[in-house]
């Protein structure tokens, strides 16, 4: 989607490039550069393993999660190369004895290192379920290991986002939600990503001017407690702002005594409508939101405003907006932000990346399990890949099985996970956040029709194909 001037501030450069500039290979934990040294040194580099990147548990103990983040991360993967500063900073890292943490002949390897990596995801805007992989990578073991991290910072945050926007969408039943959470994201970055997201879970706009620069995004605001503060009285900052503001006047009446506030926005609305304009709206931000907005709404009612709407704000979610339309608050337009950009009943996806399989010398593939007490945590071994059913034009079942013993196609199903890049080469075109943010309102709609309110549909079944749970439990049983 572009902005009004017909493009976004990233067309013919990336997002990272854009926001970033230099390299960001150094996204990682530490941990992964010496495991990497430590296959090289072992011999171990070359031999080519697969990955998956999946979560255990369904967000916010609901019964979905949308898909974000996969345009970032492979754009990420497109750019990833050692810069020589890259070098230069990891060669002065100390080691034991007063040696260097990196042997030279190792970051030499780093420098002329080209990703020649196979990796398969569930496009941006899929409905996808607990244990389903959302990335699979497969490759050399080193370059495999290195993605890690950057993967999991990059989809987990994204994908837990842009679930939690795709629920409070929900909630709304249709009406606009505003994403108003830059102020209390996570850093720069928090911000920036969680818009994306939000915007591809459903929501109509953002109040992130960056966002709105870099993405396309409709960019949407009233104004702050502060300009009423800053005039002798209310009823002067109303008229003011009716002068000032050049986009759809929209008043903040709860700075004072909300209901006096409604009264005076009334007297701006009628003085607008008697010029040919009107008062689009009033924002609520505080106090009983039930009670303020029925009264508000009769006041404008009765004076002739009827197409003035209720914009509500002030720490909503998901449940507090379905709890405000339940008791028939009359509001149209939901702005939604720091329970959204956070997370806040569940501030991590909890995504992890495990090994699955590793090729020994031979090319031979050996399935590999982490076991743990914790049989919650246990891995899946193989080559993963998700077929779903679909009846009437929704998802019904999912099957999670290994592509070397393939499931017979079916009329109605399809595989999840698709070609993102081959030998290090990307292969599919990227999308407009536009088209992602279609499929996921589509793809969502069709996953809650029929069900009870928003929070969980029912037990969606997710399978692993009966071959790959028997290997599975066999490497359990033999640990």
């Amino acid at each position: 989607m572009t902005n009004q001037g017909g493009m976004t501030a990233t067309q013919g450069k990336g997002l990272l490039e854009a926001l970033y500039g230099g390299s960001l290979t150094l996204l990682t934990d530490l941990y992964q550069l010496t495991m990497a040294q430590g296959y090289w040194k072992a011999g171990l580099d070359r031999h080519e393993a697969v990955f998956h990147h999946y979560f255990r548990r369904n967000p916010f103990d609901g019964g979905y999660a949308l898909a974000c983040g996969l345009g970032l991360a492979a754009e990420f993967v497109e750019r990833f190369r050692f810069s020589p500063d890259d070098l230069d900073y990891l060669a002065g890292l100390p080691g034991q004895e007063g040696g260097h943490l990196f042997e030279s002949s190792f970051l030499g390897h780093l420098e002329d290192m080209r990703l020649s990596l196979d990796v398969d995801a569930v496009p941006e805007g899929t409905v996808v379920f607990a244990p389903e992989p959302l990335v699979r990578v497969r490759g050399p073991l080193l370059q495999c290991q290195l993605l890690e991290t950057a993967l999991l910072n990059i989809v987990n945050f994204q994908t837990l986002i842009a679930t939690k926007a795709s629920r409070v969408a929900l909630a709304a039943g249709g009406a606009p939600v505003l994403e108003f959470g830059l102020r209390r994201a996570q850093g720069m970055d928090g911000g920036v990503s969680a818009s994306r997201a939000a915007y591809v879970g459903g929501c109509a706009a953002t109040s992130n001017v960056l966002a709105g620069k870099l993405f396309g995004i409709p960019v949407r605001g009233t104004h702050a407690h502060s300009w009423v503060m800053a005039f002798a009285d209310e009823a002067e900052a109303f008229e003011a702002w009716s002068g000032a503001s050049t986009a759809e006047c929209v008043l903040l009446v709860d700075t004072y005594d909300t209901l006096e506030g409604v009264a005076k926005a009334i007297k701006t609305g009628l003085k607008l409508k008697a010029q040919g304009r009107r008062l689009a709206g009033i924002r609520l931000d505080s106090g009983d939101l039930v009670g303020l907005s029925k009264a508000a709404r009769r006041m404008l009612d009765e004076a002739g405003l009827m197409d003035c709407v209720i914009t509500a704000s002030s720490d909503l979610d998901e449940s507090a907006i379905a709890g405000l339309r339940e008791q028939g608050a009359p509001i149209a337009v939901w702005g939604v932000g720091t329970r959204l950009v956070t997370g806040h009943d569940q501030p991590a996806l909890g995504g992890v990346y495990k090994l699955s399989c590793l090729a020994g010398p031979s090319g031979e593939w050996k399935d590999k399990v982490k076991t743990a007490d914790d049989g919650a945590k246990a891995s899946y071994p193989g080559i993963l890949q998700v077929r779903r059913s679909v009846e009437n034009g929704r998802p019904c079942r999912d099957v999670i099985y290994d592509v070397r013993r393939p499931l017979p196609a079916g009329a109605g199903a399809k595989d999840l996970l698709v070609p993102v890049f081959r030998g290090g080469m990307r292969v599919s075109p990227e999308e407009s956040l536009a088209k992602i943010r279609e499929r996921g309102l589509s793809q969502v709609k069709s996953l809650a029709e029929g069900v009870r309110r928003f929070v969980k549909p029912e037990s969606y079944p997710v399978e692993l194909e009966a071959g790959l749970e028997r290997r599975r439990n066999e490497l359990i049983a033999r640990r």
